[in-house]
């Protein structure tokens, strides 16, 4: 996956809540202001998923947004190891 895969223009309105914190990340070409624009995204990601849990939809309604989500959660997982220098806690 690419980090420019997740926020896609096609989708980039479709979730402002937490998108446009997850590009800004994206986007952030300052090594020094990266890490506080993924901090940022994390908690934007974390609100919407506090208040999806609290709406659960039974009739799959949030599954578009969900998959986003994850999708998000990679992105921000990969910028942090190639860009930040984080240990990759996924390698096998």
């Amino acid at each position: 996956m690419q980090m420019s895969e997740t926020v896609s223009p096609s989708t980039a309105a479709r979730f402002p809540s937490w998108q446009s914190e997850v590009q800004a990340a994206v986007n952030e070409m300052n090594p020094e202001k990266l890490l506080q624009r993924v901090h940022s995204a994390e908690v934007a990601i974390f609100n919407r998923l506090q208040e999806l849990g609290k709406s659960a939809s039974k009739d799959g309604a949030h599954h578009a947004e969900s998959e986003s989500l994850a999708n998000a959660v990679e992105t921000l997982r990969l910028l942090k190891r190639d860009r930040l220098g984080f240990p990759d806690w996924k390698q096998r």
